[in-house]
């Protein structure tokens, strides 16, 4: 794959390559249904000239509004190849917020889902100053598009489709010609990184880094991924893991399947049968809480079988994991194991599961041990916005759990002084759209400050430590890093989220949300109504000592200085709607302090006064 490629460049070609090879996937009705390259460049085509006709010019803004569908993808490719920017907004965003990012970005053209993405486009309708077209993938209620007014186009995606199909019957030679003229340092994309602090900032990535990104992947896991894999794709595409993820067929030929919906996925794997797959933490964590919970269900016979199971298995997988060979004892065990208990687990992921990639956020290393167990191999790897997604991966032939493996393809990676990682790559952002400053500061000597703090192991693995400005300093001079202690504390049974409090201060605190569905076994014991909620919950005295369990559970493995001294339960979960969590999962912890500012002083202030007394 030469350097000098386009993202609209390579899905050309890879459309011409094998024109009758399904590629595109979705399910309806409980069955598989695929477009093959042939209708994938038809569709895609037809969205470019579609959008050309509807008079969106050379570098143009796209924003797409919506959840992961193939559409979404189609409309992305689409505006690519007719030499748009494509502006991702993700669809959980309040009107506000999308009114920032279409106003910053000066988006021409927004695709929307559906009527409640639509609903909040009217809500804003006359602060988008630049956006004249809107397009909805699904259909919308005539008298709601007449709110519209006259200063908007309004089209449908099916209609789009004719437009484009229109246009090729007068021009048949047009797309190519279009698809021709982009060049590599043209920019493809504006990703607004979801701010943890402050107002989001667009990363302006270009179709040479998209592709210098596609070719690392490709070039460090060729032996591992031919053209008869398929994948279950699900996660946001508005994040830029998930946007990698539906790029991946460029470069390696495989088949692509949509998931109906994230609530849906367990059921879609069943049906989709995927061989590899990228996911977050988040679904592997519900996955092992879930087991572990039907575990704690079962009659005592099975939950010995259960732990001997487990014993054995980690027994085998130790020792490979130490480079040694296991006896032919060890490997008869560790085969029963599976038999008996973990083959169930595989099953739940389709039963033909070679890899799984997980991102995003941190994954502890319990889970990726305990699923390797049920022969799932959890690839950890590490990324941002402004990497394009994955820069360093776990190498197919040997994972270290806790660990994000090695740099892939052409990054380097150093660490400066205070061991913040540094990376250089053609796979890189070039700057925040209309911000020098934070650009400026986000570069040390042409090298990208991550903002991540890490280390390199003696097998050459880097380490992520924490978030550099997540630190906590106590009053005491330790250096606590919060994200382990609270990555810890998720893997309880009750506890759904977790943040750690502490700067500045004697001792550490947590503030935790319950996790409600954990609860519902116990609604009659706690003498609640079927439909609680979390404020019903977070005053009980029987959780409150339920959670104290599960905190002195996580102490017990932790240094003095990082143990938990207090709890807050929070009487709601961190949501993105009440601005606790960044659409991509990450805490807002200015914002939560703020908002347990009371809460957080009062426990200080009894726990501090309960030791000088």
């Amino acid at each position: 794959m030469a350097k000098d490629r386009t993202l609209s460049q390579l899905f050309f070609e890879r459309c011409q390559k094998n024109p009758n090879k399904n590629v595109i996937g979705w399910i309806d009705q409980n069955s598989l249904h695929f477009y093959s390259y042939e209708d994938y460049l038809a569709i895609t085509e037809k969205i470019a000239l579609g959008l050309r006709k509807l008079g969106l010019d050379q570098h143009q803004k796209l924003a797409i509004l919506s959840q992961t569908n193939k559409e979404w993808h189609f409309m992305d490719i689409g505006g690519l190849c007719a030499q748009l920017v494509i502006v991702p907004v993700y669809p959980n965003l309040i009107a506000s917020e999308i009114e920032y990012i279409l106003n910053h970005s000066e988006s021409a053209c927004v695709v929307i889902e559906n009527e409640l993405q639509f609903q909040k486009i009217l809500e804003i309708k006359s602060q988008i100053k630049n956006v004249k077209h809107i397009i909805s993938l699904k259909p919308i209620d005539e008298n709601l598009v007449a709110e519209l007014g006259e200063e908007f186009t309004f089209i449908s995606y099916q209609d789009l489709l004719l437009l484009g199909a229109e246009e090729k019957e007068r021009s048949p030679k047009i797309f190519e010609a279009y698809v021709e003229e982009i060049k590599p340092d043209d920019l493809a994309s504006i990703i607004y990184t979801s701010g943890t602090t402050g107002v989001p900032k667009g990363a302006t990535i270009t179709h040479k880094a998209f592709v210098a990104m596609l070719k690392n992947v490709a070039n460090t896991l060729r032996s591992n991924i031919n053209a008869n894999d398929r994948t279950l794709t699900f996660l946001p595409l508005s994040h830029v893991l998930g946007r990698c993820d539906s790029m991946l067929n460029f470069v390696f030929g495989f088949e692509c399947v949509y998931a109906e919906s994230l609530d849906k996925v367990v059921d879609n794997l069943q049906i989709a049968r995927p061989t590899i797959m990228i996911a977050v933490p988040r679904i592997f964590e519900k996955v092992y809480a879930k087991v572990l919970e039907n575990i704690a269900n079962e009659s005592d016979l099975k939950q010995k079988v259960f732990a001997w199971a487990l014993e054995a298995s980690n027994k085998y997988f130790e020792k490979i994991d130490r480079d040694l060979s296991p006896s032919p004892v060890e490997i008869l065990q560790k085969n029963l194991a599976y038999k008996l208990v973990f083959q169930k687990i595989y099953q739940r992921f389709g039963g033909k599961i070679r890899f799984l990639i997980s991102g995003g956020a941190p994954l502890a290393p319990d889970i990726i041990k305990f699923l390797q167990n049920a022969n799932l191999t959890i690839l950890e790897g590490y990324g941002l916005t402004e990497t394009i997604a994955p820069c360093t991966l776990n190498p197919v032939v040997k994972q270290i759990p806790g660990s994000i493996g090695l740099p892939l393809g052409d990054v380097q990676i150093q660490f400066a002084d205070d061991g913040e990682i540094m990376i250089k790559t053609e796979a890189l952002f070039g700057a925040y759209y209309k911000d020098e400053k934070s650009t400026a500061e986000a570069f040390k000597d042409g090298w990208f400050l991550t903002g991540d703090i890490g280390e390199i192991t003696t097998e050459g693995y880097i380490k992520i430590t924490d978030r550099k400005k997540d630190i906590i300093i106590t009053s005491g001079g330790k250096n606590v890093a919060p994200q382990k202690i609270e990555n810890q504390l998720k893997l309880e049974k009750h506890i759904a989220n977790a943040m750690i409090v502490g700067d500045k201060r004697k001792f550490l605190i947590a503030v935790i949300c319950l996790d409600r569905e954990a609860f519902i076994p116990m609604q009659a014991e706690l003498g609640l109504e079927p439909n609680f909620s979390h404020e019903d919950l977070h005053l009980l005295p029987q959780v409150v000592s339920l959670i104290e369990q599960e905190v002195a559970h996580v102490n017990a493995e932790l240094p003095s200085y990082e143990k938990i001294k207090g709890i807050y339960i929070a009487p709601s979960d961190f949501t993105v709607e009440n601005g606790h969590i960044t659409p991509s999962l990450k805490l807002k912890k200015k914002v939560i302090l703020k908002t347990y500012e009371k809460e957080i002083d009062a426990l200080y202030h009894d726990l501090e006064n309960k030791h000088h007394g």
